[in-house]
């Protein structure tokens, strides 16, 4: 009796498909809100919107907001809140003013003593919400109280003025004309905006290969060049329109310094993956072993520089220091933050929606002042704005948790 072995076909090797990234729709509405809205007011201030003069201003007069924006975004995603930036922007500037005009101090001198006062003021804070666990909203409420006390006790005669011309610079001055002018445009500014647009598509281009090669999802390809075509477009609008004024500014350079250095923070450093974690499940984030009071204690040293840098800015741009600044910073900071799609709960946040978010609060600002709104109905409709981006990230959520 003969037996017969049965063959076995080896299976054919599929090619595996690689899932596709879903779109972020919460990610580009923020984007299409800021396109409707400039849109909008350029339609209705006929066109005096985006005047070359205009588009400055927009930069230098909302650069404290954005520079808050991003340190308050990481505060946010951590679960915390932070009220006293307004108060220490206004106490740091009027210590960066007495220590040129009475203390003898150059202007760059003035600078770093700024961002040491802003750091110590944030270890102080630190402290009591790490160390001693009382919430940030009690520790930097009473802080808002505390530092707004020194600015008045600081600022007995109510005004600084006189301040150097390179110190003034910082918050209200150009970069020269290195590369001259063609046809009355600053040839630096537009040099610059064609690097960045470079840069732009280089960086995007590299991480997709990176993600080819790891087999991981990646975006969809149109979805892809329909992002980096628009931001393309926008960056060589913004800088042809900048080119015709005065050209760039310098607190824009410092932005940009700001926007790269602390996108790569969050995104990839072990410090930004704790912050996450923090903000998306505390618990769980000390099980794995994260230093949570270390972080928490870091989080709000950063806040306390960057709201010293702020406070440079505000108090050059205005020529002076004065006793009143800093009214309600922390406030148009907070709503930067959530309108550019950080979660109230913490855990979500980014420092370009942060920026964005500071850019539709200062687009709605220039353009009702352009329209002469009355300064009331103003604050009522930035309040409606918030209102309306926190509804749509708790509705987003609960769809999400539906499906």
């Amino acid at each position: 009796m003969s037996t017969t072995t049965p063959t076995i076909t080896p299976p054919v090797p599929s090619k595996r498909r690689i899932p596709k990234l879903s779109i972020n729709f919460r990610q580009y509405g923020i984007l299409a809100a800021l396109a409707v809205i400039v849109i909008l007011f350029q339609i209705m201030t006929n066109g005096r919107l985006l005047l070359p003069g205009n588009v400055n201003n927009l930069i230098q007069q909302n650069a404290y907001v954005l520079i808050l924006a991003i340190g308050m975004v990481i505060v946010i995603i951590a679960g915390h809140i932070d009220l006293s930036v307004g108060s220490v922007v206004a106490m740091v500037g009027a210590v960066s003013a007495i220590s040129m005009n009475s203390w003898g101090f150059p202007w760059w001198a003035a600078v770093i003593l700024a961002l040491v006062v802003g750091a110590v003021v944030g270890a102080w804070q630190g402290f009591w919400v790490a160390y001693v666990g009382i919430p940030a909203f009690i520790v930097t409420l009473a802080g808002m109280l505390i530092f707004r006390g020194l600015t008045l006790v600081l600022l007995t005669g109510g005004t600084i003025s006189g301040l150097p011309a390179e110190f003034t610079a910082i918050g209200a001055g150009w970069l020269p004309s290195w590369l001259g002018e063609v046809a009355g445009r600053d040839v630096l500014t537009l040099v610059l905006g064609i690097l960045t647009v470079v840069v732009l598509l280089a960086q995007g281009l590299r991480s997709r290969a990176t993600l080819r090669k790891l087999d991981l999802p990646r975006e969809p390809m149109v979805s892809f060049w329909i992002k980096n075509g628009i931001a393309a477009v926008a960056i060589l609008a913004f800088t042809w329109l900048l080119s015709d004024y005065s050209g760039t500014p310098i607190i824009l350079i410092i932005l940009a310094v700001l926007i790269l250095l602390y996108t790569f923070l969050l995104n990839r450093s072990v410090f930004g993956r704790h912050v996450y974690a923090m903000g998306g499940n505390l618990f769980a984030a000390v099980m794995s072993g994260v230093k949570t009071k270390r972080v928490n204690f870091l989080i709000f040293v950063n806040m306390g520089i960057l709201a010293g840098l702020a406070g440079v800015v505000s108090t050059a741009r205005a020529g002076g220091a004065v006793a009143s600044a800093g009214q309600n910073y922390e406030l148009d900071a907070i709503a930067a933050v959530f309108i550019g799609g950080a979660a109230v709960q913490g855990g979500v946040g980014t420092v370009v929606g942060a920026v964005i978010g500071g850019l539709v609060m200062g687009v709605l600002n220039m353009g009702l002042s352009i329209l002469s709104v009355d300064a009331a109905w103003q604050m009522a409709i930035k309040g409606f704005v918030l209102l309306l981006a926190v509804a749509f990230d708790i509705f987003n959520k609960r769809r999400a948790g539906g499906r």
